[in-house]
């Protein structure tokens, strides 16, 4: 009920933030164009809060229905006004004005996305170094001659720094189906040149890891095996388990290494074992049965210990992203730039058949990636909520009619021909957006329903 609580929370959140940051883009444009705004509402359906504000009485209202909101205006279209109100009304706005106050909402979106990359870029990130560890047998990794310890220094010669940078550019080049040439260093500080055919990889899906579709791991190193945390309340702390313990044995099977233990504790879910400790000089022998856990629909076992590691550790597998103020805001605008034209090719794809509809995600993941992310720290969520700002902004702009790109088709058409589109052309885009969205939604809806049932 906890976990629930939460990750409602994070979605709750995460989509009233959005909502309200696109909803303002409308607003405020309105008002700058000298537009009366009649209600600015989150959400659809029967207002549960109101108030009013502002000279113009502006309502400022919750509604029942949460996924959307809107700004009414005031409009001829929409009821009588009366005649010292006309010069405001939205209907008798020029074509440039009503355009700029339909593009604000999509804007703004990508306005926050740019100032969250911008402040995430100033204050800097940790992140893994894009280090190899052994590729997956007979994958593209491995093919390639991709050794265990290699670090990707460039892909085509744009400098990698961290592993999300290394994952962020072979999905691109994934997409395009192109190659790629990875410049890597190895251990002995050898320098070589490997190139990746992502053609290879056919239609598919990029729901997951691209990089496990690849072929490449994450390096770790051997730790050695001390306990460095014990969680409160588990079955290690009440078996009398503590910090600085070293496990030399289970079920009287040496153990060298960390990697060894969690093996062994994840293959024994719910069946007694015996664990050999070294404390300060003695030998202990404690019997502890690993918790069930559900892993992806996989059974494991947990007993609720993690690893002791040193700073060499960390150092060696760690890098601080960081950069000064102005750069930060050119990565800024470039990060979202490059994922809003990734979104596009994607969606393109997708209606080719050249990309699997899966990568379509509704409400249910999404609140599962904002509970995800606001779990790894304010970071995390922060990068979360930049990627759904701008794949807002991205939907919003699609030529859909009932969507903000579909009211700018309509004004590029009445810039065209010099006058408005009739009101039965209206109608029907009105059907035939409906009928996308509809369509849209119950591919989403569908996605999340099978992602929940197949774990």
């Amino acid at each position: 009920m906890n976990d629930f609580l939460f990750y409602f929370g994070a979605f709750a959140m995460a989509l009233g933030l959005l909502i309200v940051v696109h909803e303002a883009g409308h607003f405020l444009l309105a008002r700058w164009c000298g537009v009366k705004v009649l209600r600015f509402s989150v959400g659809f359906g029967k207002p549960i809060l109101s108030r009013r504000f502002g000279t113009d009485r502006t309502e400022l209202s919750l509604a029942a229905f949460p996924l959307g909101g809107y700004v009414k205006m005031l409009d001829e279209r929409e009821g009588e006004v009366e005649t010292p109100e006309l010069p405001r009304a939205y209907n008798r706005q020029p074509v440039w004005k009503r355009f700029l106050i339909v593009l604000a909402g999509p804007m703004a979106n990508f306005l926050l996305a740019i100032l969250m990359y911008w402040a995430l870029f100033v204050h800097g990130t940790e992140e893994p170094r894009p280090l190899l560890g052994a590729p997956v047998a007979e994958s593209l990794a491995a093919r390639a001659g991709f050794q265990e310890g290699e670090l990707v220094r460039s892909i085509d010669g744009q400098p990698i720094v961290s592993w999300q940078e290394l994952r962020w550019q072979l999905l691109q080049h994934a997409v395009k189906k192109t190659d790629a040439t990875l410049e890597v260093i190895s251990q002995r500080q050898e320098i070589d040149f490997r190139k990746l055919d992502l053609s290879l990889l056919g239609t598919m899906s990029f729901e997951g890891d691209i990089l496990q579709q690849i072929g490449f791991r994450f390096f770790r190193p051997q730790l050695k095996p001390v306990i460095g945390k014990v969680m409160a309340g588990s079955v290690a702390e009440l078996a009398g388990m503590r910090e600085g313990d070293r496990i030399v044995a289970i079920d009287d099977a040496p153990v060298a290494a960390w990697s060894q233990v969690t093996a062994i504790i994840r293959e024994a879910p719910g069946r007694r074992i015996r664990i050999m400790l070294e404390r300060h000089g003695e030998t202990l022998g404690l019997d502890v049965t690993p918790t069930e856990a559900d892993e992806r629909g996989i059974r494991v076992g947990r007993i609720g210990i993690g690893v002791r590691e040193g700073e060499g550790d960390r150092a060696a597998l760690l890098t601080t992203v960081r950069y000064g103020p102005l750069e930060s805001f050119g990565k800024a605008v470039v990060q979202t730039w490059e994922t809003s034209v990734f979104s596009l090719k994607m969606l393109g794809r997708m209606v080719f058949g050249e990309v699997s509809w899966k990568n379509l995600s509704g409400p249910v993941t999404i609140a599962d990636y904002a509970g995800q992310s606001a779990r790894l720290g304010l970071a995390h969520y922060i990068k979360f909520l930049a990627l759904i700002s701008i794949s807002l902004g991205v939907l919003n702009l699609l030529p859909i009619p009932l969507l903000d790109g579909g009211h700018l088709m309509y004004y590029i058409v009445e810039i065209i021909k010099g006058g408005p589109v009739s009101e039965r052309m209206m109608e029907i885009g009105q059907q035939i957006g409906l009928a996308l969205l509809a369509m849209l939604m119950a591919f989403a809806f569908y996605n999340d329903i099978n992602r929940l049932v197949s774990g």
